[in-house]
């Protein structure tokens, strides 16, 4: 189960490692869209464009898998955690009847102890789990948050036309606003 939760995070790592080089590649092919547009070469430009799109979609997408393989990471890794302390309280109990049968009122103490530690073992764990979870909630944010954040950062850039989570597309935009969108 070890060797899968090592895979599952070596896979969202190598997933944003892949979104930012799409990134690189869309930058490129913004400085290359400016250029033609610059040089009078529209069908170029246009070329460019749609790479640019092409790399940004890309991204967002290595970005989406690596979120939900981070999510599945966290629940792996909760399983891991609940076998381990499940495991050592079954011991604990175990030790406990052989106690009582024995009625040995120090060990008895003894054994109490223990529970009780793994017990705070089982609180930090589930603590940390719940925290992990909670920074991997990326698919369970409220659309209607998500909805406002997107329309908060419009509004200030000064964009229009984002509703419900879709901006328009640079094909809605003159060139002249697209190309100062690049800079």
């Amino acid at each position: 189960m070890d060797k899968h939760l090592f895979n599952l995070k070596f896979a969202a790592k190598d997933l944003e490692r892949n979104a930012k080089k799409c990134e690189k590649s869309e930058k490129e092919e913004k400085v290359k869209l400016k250029k033609a547009i610059q040089k009078g070469n529209m069908e170029g430009a246009k070329i460019h464009a749609e790479n640019s799109i092409r790399q940004k979609n890309q991204a967002l997408n290595y970005r989406r898998m690596s979120a939900r393989i981070d999510a599945v990471a966290a629940r792996v890794q909760t399983a891991v955690t609940t076998k381990q302390v499940t495991t050592s309280m079954a011991g604990v109990v175990k030790s406990m009847e052989s106690a009582m049968k024995s009625m040995n009122m120090e060990k008895v103490s003894q054994l109490m102890d223990r529970f009780e530690q793994q017990f705070e073992n089982l609180d930090v764990q589930s603590q940390v789990m719940e925290d992990t979870m909670g920074k991997t909630s990326t698919l369970t944010t409220p659309q209607h948050e998500v909805e406002g954040l997107m329309q908060q950062v419009a509004d200030e850039a000064g964009l229009v036309g984002v509703e419900h989570g879709s901006a328009l597309s640079p094909d809605f935009y003159s060139w002249n606003n697209y190309i100062a969108s690049l800079t």
